[in-house]
């Protein structure tokens, strides 16, 4: 388990309580589970993630991350619908924890209300969340 200094936090991106974060890209957004999510579920063995056209509100389960030690679900930090699926996940789901930012990232989604992405936690206050877990 890494210590919290140790975590890559990008400053660019959003985080939410249940620590996915989403990152904006002109009127889209990534969303992926942050390395905080990865390093404590471990070994990523599976990802289930929804179809391409599947419509969310902010807080609803959108899918689930297997590990070599649980079933995690994930929930969307900012509704929308589903634009973009990463089938490479399929695949190779442990791009999550090798790269969750980058080639790790889950779906991409155009948001109904971009402000929820504004009121989204960024590094620091997500840093503050995790001091008290």
């Amino acid at each position: 388990m890494k210590e919290l200094h140790e975590l890559n936090l990008p400053e660019d991106i959003r985080y939410a309580k249940d620590h996915e974060w989403a990152r904006q890209e002109g009127d889209t957004f990534t969303i992926g589970i942050d390395d905080y999510a990865q390093d404590q579920l471990g070994d990523i063995v599976y990802v289930e993630l929804p179809e391409v056209g599947a419509t969310f509100e902010q807080g609803d389960e959108f899918g689930t991350v297997e590990s070599v030690k649980a079933v995690s679900e994930l929930y969307m930090p900012l509704g929308g619908e589903v634009v973009a699926v990463n089938q490479e996940l399929e695949d190779a789901p442990e791009l999550v924890n090798s790269d969750p930012y980058g080639q790790g990232w889950m779906i991409r989604i155009k948001a109904g209300d971009p402000a929820q992405f504004e009121a989204m936690m960024d590094k620091n206050a997500y840093l503050e969340m995790l001091k008290g877990l």
